[in-house]
C-alpha cells in the first residue's frame, strides 16, 4: 500500500466510513473542490497538522495515511482500531479451509479448547467488551478455521467443527457491524451462513440469517434484510402438528424481530405491526426471556426491539413510552449489551422529542453500564454531536466529560 497515493487512500477510508465529499469537507471546515483536489492529488498534503485531523474524522491512525503500519492506539482499550480490522481482515480472507486447492493448517488446536473460546467469545460480546473481543478474534477465527477444515467426513465432531466456525463468524459479524466495518460484518455473516449449513443445524442458520439481515439493514438495504429474515422465518414458524422447541421459538421469534426493524427502516408501519404480533405470540410461548443461541430472546427483548422501531419511525414519544412500560427487574436481568443498546436508541428517541436532556442523561445511563456500547458506536458519535449541537448553553459537566472520552467535539 506504500505506493498508492496519500490521496487515494484519503478516498479509500472516506468512502469505507460510507462519506460524501461534501460531508467529509463540512467535518474538516473546508471546501468540498479541496477535498477533491486532494483525492485526486491535485493539493498536497504536506501538512502533519492537517494530516492529524484527517485521520480523526476518518477514524483511522494517522500512519495508514502515511501507507505504513498502524500504531497501537494508547486510548483504544475499550475500542477497535485499524490493528484489529487489518487482522481481523486478514483472517476473513484465509482460505486454507479449501484442503481441496490449499495446504492444510499447520496446527489444529483442541476442539475442545475451541469450543471455550467461542462461549467466553460471546460472553463477551454480550457484555460489550468490544476492545477485548476484538483483539481476541484473529485467533478464534484462525482457530475455528483449523478445526473445521480438519473435521471433515459428515460425523458428529466435524458438524461440531463446522457448528463453532459459523458461531465465530457470527461473533464476528456482529462486532464488525457494531463498530461500523459493515462490509466486513456482511462478509463476515454471509461466512457463516454457509458454514451453517454443513453443520446440519438449521437453527444455527436461522440466527446466520439474522446477522446477514443485520449487515444488510446497515449497508442501507433494508428490503433485502427484510425478505431475508421473513423467508427463514417462514421455515421455523410453529405449527399445530408438533410443539416448537425454546430453540426454535428463540431463533423465529429473533427473525421477525429483526424483519420489523428492516420494515421500519422502510417506513413500513404495517409490516412492522404484523411481524411485532408474530414475535409476541412467540414469546408467550416461551414465557420468558431466555438466552437459546445468544438471542436473549423473550418478552422483554421484544419490548426492547419495539422501542427501537418506534425511533426507526421517526415516533422518539412512543419510544419513550414503550420504555416506561418496561419491568425494571426483568430489564436488569438481560446482558448489559442489550440494556445499554436500548439505552441508546432511547436516547435516539428522546433526541427525537427534543429533550436533550434527558439524551444526554440516557447516554450516560449506557455508558456506566457498558462504555464500548456508547463510546466506539459510530451512531452513538452522532448522537452525542447532536445533543451538544442543539444543547442551550454549556453542556452538563458529566456530558461534556463523556463527550471528550468519544473524541466528539463540543
Amino acid at each position: 500500500m506504500d505506493e498508492v497515493p496519500i490521496g487515494r487512500r484519503v478516498a479509500y477510508w472516506r468512502g469505507r466510513r460510507n462519506m460524501s465529499q461534501q460531508v467529509f469537507a463540512d467535518r474538516l471546515g473546508k471546501s468540498k473542490s479541496w477535498v477533491d483536489k486532494v483525492e485526486r492529488g491535485v493539493r498536497r498534503l504536506d501538512k502533519y497538522s492537517v494530516l492529524h485531523e484527517i485521520a480523526d474524522v476518518l477514524r483511522v491512525d494517522v500512519q495508514l495515511l502515511l501507507g505504513k503500519d498502524p500504531q497501537r492506539r494508547t486510548d483504544a482499550l475499550n475500542c477497535i482500531d485499524q490493528v484489529e480490522v487489518e487482522a481481523i481482515r486478514s483472517a476473513l480472507e484465509r482460505y486454507e479451509a479449501l484442503p481441496a486447492f490449499f495446504a492444510p493448517f499447520a496446527e489444529v488446536p483442541p476442539l475442545d479448547d475451541v469450543r471455550k473460546s467461542v462461549r467466553h467469545a460471546w460472553l463477551t460480546l454480550q457484555y460489550a467488551r468490544y476492545g477485548v473481543l476484538t483483539r481476541a478474534l484473529p485467533k478464534l477465527l484462525c482457530d475455528a478455521q483449523a478445526v473445521d477444515a480438519a473435521y471433515r467426513g459428515g460425523d458428529d465432531a466435524a458438524q461440531e467443527a463446522a457448528h463453532l466456525l459459523g458461531q465465530v463468524y457470527q461473533i464476528a459479524s456482529s462486532t464488525l457491524r457494531k463498530l461500523g466495518e459493515h462490509e466486513l460484518a456482511w462478509l463476515a455473516a454471509d461466512r457463516s451462513m454457509a458454514v451453517s449449513q454443513r453443520s446440519g443445524d438449521l437453527l444455527l442458520a436461522g440466527v446466520a440469517t439474522c446477522r446477514v439481515g443485520n449487515a444488510l439493514l446497515a449497508l442501507g438495504r433494508p428490503r433485502s434484510a427484510l425478505e431475508i429474515n421473513v423467508n427463514f422465518a417462514s421455515q421455523l414458524a410453529p405449527n399445530g402438528c408438533r410443539a416448537a422447541s425454546p430453540q426454535q421459538l428463540s431463533v423465529y421469534g429473533m427473525l421477525l424481530l429483526q424483519g420489523a426493524m428492516a420494515a421500519a427502516r422502510i417506513g413500513d408501519s404495517a409490516s412492522v405491526r404484523d411481524l411485532f404480533f408474530g414475535a409476541e405470540e412467540a414469546a408467550g410461548l416461551l414465557g420468558a426471556d431466555q438466552n437459546h443461541y445468544w438471542t436473549s430472546f423473550g418478552p422483554t427483548n421484544l419490548r426492547l426491539h419495539q422501542a427501537a422501531a418506534a425511533v426507526e419511525l421517526g415516533e422518539g414519544g412512543r419510544a419513550v413510552e414503550t420504555d416506561r412500560e418496561i419491568p425494571r427487574d426483568r430489564f436488569n436481568a438481560l446482558p448489559p449489551e442489550r440494556r445499554a443498546h436500548h439505552l441508546l436508541d432511547l436516547a435516539r428517541g428522546y433526541a427525537q422529542i427534543g429533550d436533550m436532556e434527558q439524551a444526554g442523561t440516557t447516554l450516560l445511563r449506557g455508558d456506566q453500564l457498558a462504555p464500548s456500547e456508547i463510546r466506539c458506536r459510530p451512531i452513538a458519535h452522532e448522537l452525542m454531536s447532536d445533543v451538544l449541537r442543539r444543547t442551550r448553553g454549556a453542556p452538563a459537566q458529566p456530558i461534556a466529560e463523556l463527550a471528550e472520552h468519544m473524541g466528539v467535539g463540543i
